[in-house]
């Protein structure tokens, strides 16, 4: 099963080395990762979807992440009501003929053209990963030279954080 955790930890060298190298020492699969800055100077923000076997085995992980010195808080935003979206660069042929078309799907998705030449066009598009997934689909047909992707970031909804994983 994917789990999403939000950690909070200080904004050091190497915590994030640590703290994929435990994940990664528990043998689950880090699907996405994406680190940050947050609204305060001394903190990253750490969103990795994980891909794990059950909830008991990510209580372990959970638990040993929360050992780390470094770290300040974990939450997990599996079964939180969160906002989750992810950032797409996706670069795709685009002659004279196709481009009409290509403008069409753009807009469809509600994506950008960040760029356009001669032979190509760079789409960009935030959403969810399900979105993300659908345009690439489409524009395989187009011929897909080049993709890049954030992973994942989220945040609960509301006023107040998420509660802190135990």
């Amino acid at each position: 099963m994917k789990y999403t955790l939000a950690v909070l930890v200080e904004n050091r060298p190497g915590v994030l080395t640590h703290i994929s190298g435990l994940i990664s020492r528990r043998a689950f699969n880090i699907e996405s990762i994406a680190a940050s800055h947050t609204e305060e100077p001394d903190t990253t923000r750490i969103t990795l979807d994980v891909e794990a076997g059950d909830e008991i085995e990510l209580e372990q992980v959970v638990n040993q992440l929360s050992k780390l010195i470094d770290v300040i808080k974990i939450v997990n935003l599996t079964h939180v009501d969160s906002i989750q979206r992810e950032l797409a660069l996706i670069k795709v042929k685009a002659s004279k003929v196709n481009r009409p078309d290509l403008v069409d799907i753009v807009e469809i998705f509600r994506a950008k053209i960040v760029d356009i030449n001669r032979e190509t066009m760079v789409i960009e598009l935030t959403g969810e990963q399900s979105k993300i997934d659908a345009l690439c689909e489409v524009l395989a047909d187009f011929g897909i030279i080049e993709i890049v992707r954030t992973g994942k970031i989220a945040l609960s909804r509301g006023a107040m954080p998420a509660k802190e994983t135990e």
